[in-house]
Parts: C-alpha cells; sequence; structure tokens
C-alpha cells in the first residue's frame, strides 16, 4: 500500500514549491521509492503513485522550468539561488526515474509527469551552458543522453525475469521532440557554451598532485557526443528537417570542433574519423551506440548523395564519419583480436552485435573501399585508438603512444576461450597456468614477419589458422605489404571459425547463423 500521508506531504510540498528541507525530502523519497518499484514486479503501485503525483509534479517543474523559452533569466535564477540549489540537484534523478516508468506503465497510460524530461528539454538544455554547478550540468547532459537512447533506469539492475522493454506508442514522437530541441540548441552554438572540466574523483574536481597532467571528462564528452549523434540519426530517419536546422554535416563539423577543442591530443590530428576512439575508448557500450549510430547517418546521407562511394567516402573522412575507418579503428584498438569481438557478440551489455551485422552487409558490397581505407590509413594514426590499452595499464600520457610501445601495453591482458572445455563452463577464475586463458602479449605483427610468413604468437588455443591458410587471395599481390588489411582479414576468418566450432558445439547462446553467412561472404571477397 502507499501511505496516505506521504503521498499528501508530497503533493503539498511540490504544488507549493517551496524550497527548503520538507521539499528536499519529498523529492529523495519519491525517487528512491519510484526506484524500489521499478526493480521489482509492482507496476499498479507504481502506476498509483505517479498518477497520483502527476499534477503536483508537473507544477514543480514548471516553477523550475520558466515557460518562456527564449529567455533564461528565471532558470538562472532557480538554478543559482541557494536555497533552491540542493532541490535542483535532486530533480535530474527524479526526472529519469519518471522518464524510465513510462516504460512499463502500460500501453494506455502514459502522465504528463513522465514526459518532463522531454516537455522541458529546452531548458535543461541551458541549464548544462548556464548553470555554475558542474554537477548539475553533468547530471543533465545525462539524463538526456539516456532519454534519447532510451536507457533512463539502466543503473538499476532490474529483478530477474522482469523487463523495462515495453515502449509507449508515443515514445517516437517524443523522441523526434527532443532531437529537434538538441540541433536547435546546437545550430545556435549550444556547444560551444558548454564548459567541459577536467575529471573529477570522489567528488572533487582536480587532481592532486603537481605532476598529474589534467585529464579530460570523458563523461561529459560523451554523453553530448552521444545526445548528438541520435539526434541527427533520428532527425534523418524522420526526413522532415526543420529549416533553422544545419544539415547533418553541419552538425558534425561543430561536434568534431567541439571536441577538438576539450581534448588537447586531437588538435594534432589529420584524421578527423580518430574522434570516436579518441572520446569513447573506455566505455564499450557508448562507443558501440556511437558506432552504429555513425553508420546508420552515413547510410542515410549516402542515400540522399549523388557522389561516386569513393567520394562519398571521402567527404565522409572530412567529416568524421566514414565507417570503413570507424570500424579500423575499433580492430586496432583491440590489437585486431577476434577473441575480444568474440566476447562482444556474446555479450548483452553492448549493442555490438547489431552494429557488425549492418557494417557487414556494407562491407560486402563494398569491400574495394575497405581495401583502400586500410592502405590510406597508416598506424601512426591509429595511435589514439589505442587508448582502451591504457586504460588497462593505467597508464594516462597518450601523447606518449607510438607503434614502438604497442606489445607493451598489450602484455597482461586476458580473455577466456570461450569453446576450451564444455565440462566446466561455469568457471572463469583467471589463471595463467590454465589453458582456457588467452593472454594478449606480443600480438603486433611487423611487415617483416609477414613477409616471413610468420604469425602470432599462440598459447594453447587448437586450430589456430595461420596466415597463410586463411585463403590464396589474401595472400595475392593486391594486399602483399599491407599490414592492416591482412591483419583485419584474418580477424575475419579466425572469428568466423570459432563461431563456427561454437555453434557446432551448441555452446553458443543464440543462432549465428545469418552472422556466419555474412563472415562467408566477407572471407569470399578478400
Amino acid at each position: 500500500m502507499v501511505p496516505p500521508v506521504w503521498l499528501r506531504s508530497c503533493v503539498q510540498a511540490f504544488h507549493s514549491s517551496t524550497p527548503g528541507f520538507e521539499l528536499d525530502a519529498c523529492l529523495w523519497s519519491l525517487t528512491e521509492v519510484l526506484k524500489k518499484l521499478l526493480k521489482g514486479p509492482h507496476q499498479e503501485i507504481l502506476r498509483e503513485v505517479v498518477a497520483a503525483l502527476d499534477s503536483s509534479l508537473c507544477a514543480l517543474c514548471s516553477r523550475f522550468f520558466a515557460k518562456n523559452r527564449t529567455s533564461t533569466q528565471s532558470l538562472v535564477d532557480v538554478t543559482e539561488d541557494d536555497h533552491w540549489k540542493t532541490s535542483f540537484c535532486l530533480l535530474p534523478d527524479l526526472l529519469e526515474v519518471l522518464t524510465a516508468s513510462s516504460f512499463i506503465t502500460g500501453a494506455g497510460v502514459y502522465l504528463k509527469s513522465q514526459r518532463l524530461a522531454i516537455l522541458h528539454s529546452s531548458a535543461l538544455l541551458y541549464t548544462i551552458s548556464c548553470s555554475s554547478w558542474y554537477c548539475v550540468k553533468k547530471q543533465v547532459v545525462l539524463l538526456l543522453k539516456r532519454a534519447v537512447l532510451q536507457k533512463a533506469g539502466e543503473d538499476w539492475a532490474l529483478e530477474e525475469g522482469f523487463s523495462i522493454g515495453l515502449k509507449h506508442e508515443n515514445l517516437s514522437s517524443d523522441l523526434i521532440v527532443l532531437a529537434d530541441t538538441v540541433l536547435s540548441a546546437v545550430a545556435a552554438n549550444w556547444l560551444q557554451s558548454i564548459q567541459v572540466e577536467s575529471a573529477s574523483f570522489f567528488g572533487g574536481t582536480r587532481y592532486v598532485g603537481h605532476n598529474r597532467e589534467q585529464k579530460e571528462d570523458f563523461v561529459i564528452l560523451r554523453a553530448v557526443s552521444l545526445l548528438l549523434l541520435r539526434s541527427i540519426k533520428l532527425r534523418m530517419q524522420t526526413g522532415n528537417s526543420s529549416a533553422h536546422v544545419d544539415s547533418p554535416l553541419q552538425h558534425l563539423h561543430k561536434l568534431w570542433e567541439f571536441v577538438r577543442s576539450c581534448i588537447v591530443h586531437l588538435s594534432e590530428t589529420t584524421h578527423i574519423c580518430l574522434w570516436v576512439s579518441a572520446v569513447f575508448a573506455e566505455q564499450d557500450d557508448d562507443m558501440m551506440e556511437a558506432a552504429k549510430d555513425l553508420l546508420s547517418i552515413f547510410l542515410h546521407h549516402r542515400m540522399s548523395s549523388t557522389l561516386e562511394e569513393s567520394d562519398l567516402l571521402e567527404a565522409a573522412c572530412a567529416s568524421g564519419f566514414n565507417p570503413h575507418c570507424h570500424f579500423l579503428f575499433l580492430l586496432q584498438s583491440v590489437s585486431f583480436d577476434h577473441s575480444i569481438l568474440l566476447d562482444f557478440l556474446i555479450s548483452t551489455e553492448t549493442c555490438f552485435l547489431e552494429y557488425f551485422v549492418r557494417y557487414l552487409k556494407y562491407l560486402t558490397v563494398y569491400w574495394q573501399d575497405f581495401t583502400s581505407v586500410c592502405r590510406r590509413v597508416s598506424m601512426s594514426d591509429t595511435h589514439l585508438g589505442f587508448m582502451r590499452s591504457y586504460v588497462c595499464s593505467g597508464r594516462s600520457d597518450i601523447s606518449a603512444l607510438t607503434p614502438n610501445n604497442w606489445p607493451q601495453m598489450e602484455k597482461g591482458c586476458r580473455l577466456v576461450e570461450y569453446d576450451s572445455s564444455e565440462s566446466d563452463q561455469e568457471n572463469t577464475d583467471i589463471s595463467e597456468d590454465e589453458p582456457e586463458m588467452l593472454m594478449c602479449q606480443n600480438r603486433r605483427l611487423t611487415a617483416s614477419c609477414f613477409k616471413q610468413g610468420i604469425i602470432r604468437q599462440q598459447i594453447k588455443q587448437p586450430q589456430r589458422r595461420s596466415l597463410n591458410s586463411v585463403s590464396s587471395q589474401q595472400t595475392s599481390a593486391n594486399i602483399a605489404g599491407c599490414e592492416t588489411l591482412a591483419r583485419a582479414v584474418l580477424c575475419f576468418s579466425e572469428l568466423k571459425d570459432v563461431v563456427t566450432r561454437l555453434h557446432t558445439k551448441k555452446l553458443f547462446p543464440y543462432n549465428p547463423s545469418s552472422l556466419l553467412k555474412l563472415l562467408a561472404q566477407v572471407q569470399k571477397c578478400s
């Protein structure tokens, strides 16, 4: 049952909108109650609570966010008022849990309070640019990112057997509204007003120590980038762009300028497509979302373009959304290790499978463009793609990243060999002595190694294919001397082999027939 006294207290506090301990206590307690209800099969109680507080929550947000979208004065007054600051800090979490509740309250109920993050998205964007509280800026941009990705409440683990996968019929139109709001703000130079500080730790905002290099806050960089990328994708899918909104290429150029101004090391690169590796290297799920969105943007742009495919890819490179470059940088960031791709395919924590299948469909049609990109992309241009290895090893000096020290960075990484045992599938303890473990060290293959037919070292992994056994076409004169292409081809082939073995032994978690067919087509193209 819902305690009536608590419910009345919340309604009164929200309607009066008087700053103080009572309002803050009600905001916090309602957020926690809704989180608890979202974690279990309590849909009826959840509907009851949200419906009872619907009008009072809307009144509260009207007080927080001015109705006049052209003026931010009242919003600034609220965010800078000492009496409102604590209350405003509690608001983003409540808006997120209300957004998440809209996924499970049923198709017949979609209350206004569950749409507050969308309805007030313009004011929330202004909060990111005008508030002096950096923690509030980060909370708000993360809220909008999760809303546009339909991942509100993703940090709250749901009980087994319960899902928030239901989508309301009006959700698509709301996402378009949010996308239009974001793109309109970007067209009005909203990105230039965002201040990205150094990464904070344990509540602080600065590193302690005189010799520590300041590290960019990649959390807010990833959130802003994904918010804009998904907004561009949604707008391109509808095909009805507003007159005051820039073109997708203009938006991407503004995003690149924003990212380059925040990441010092990117100012020296000439390959704009590197920005994805630089921003998303520390977060796999966000990286896959970004890669999927950029691929969708490219494919939609390709449909409306009159350029030849090679010219189109050149233009895509100039704007930082060439799909071949992004996939190559992903392969290089994992040292062309097929077992890491296998891990991505099996894991449910990222959308890699969806992205990978869609990219392979494109790759099988335009394989020659992929080979051209492999030859054109130099290994020295991809050093930022190895940021992941530096994160694993605890190093942050990206400027010291060179081809000469890649093997040292890879040393110590380990992965489970999934098809090593049929009888002991539950044992995932990491031990250097067990044959189930692969050690990712000495993976780098130099051009001289390829000329001599030397393959990378194996650690007790059966049926590992050598470069010469992949295909006669793969070692032909067309790819001779191209290390990047050869390693990519080998990675595709090894991935196909291991997925086939797992599927044969009935150890793969889903039917990979379509995936194997695409990988076979790629192997035939190569």
